[in-house]
């Protein structure tokens, strides 16, 4: 079950430098986010560790993340946000 406080520190993660990255991240973090499965939460704070210009070209489906677990995330991610792509 996920409490306030863990929704609140991913919020706050969630906010970064770059308002594409604001724009993909937060309705995500603010809808979606309390109803992952304790595997996708774990995935979505190690993707908040990765810096925002990986960040960027991965929702923009530049490159796609070395790391599996950083990838599911990722298309769980962009699934959201762009139903229409998949």
């Amino acid at each position: 079950m996920l409490d306030t406080e863990e929704h609140n520190r991913m919020r706050w993660a969630s906010r970064r430098g770059m308002l594409e990255l604001d724009l993909v991240l937060e309705p995500f973090v603010n809808q979606r986010f309390p109803q992952l499965d304790a595997a996708d939460r774990e995935r979505y704070r190690q993707l908040m560790l990765s810096e925002d210009q990986e960040l960027f070209g991965w929702f923009l489906r530049r490159e796609v993340p070395e790391d599996p677990e950083l990838a599911a995330i990722v298309r769980v991610i962009l699934a959201f946000t762009r139903p229409d792509l998949d």
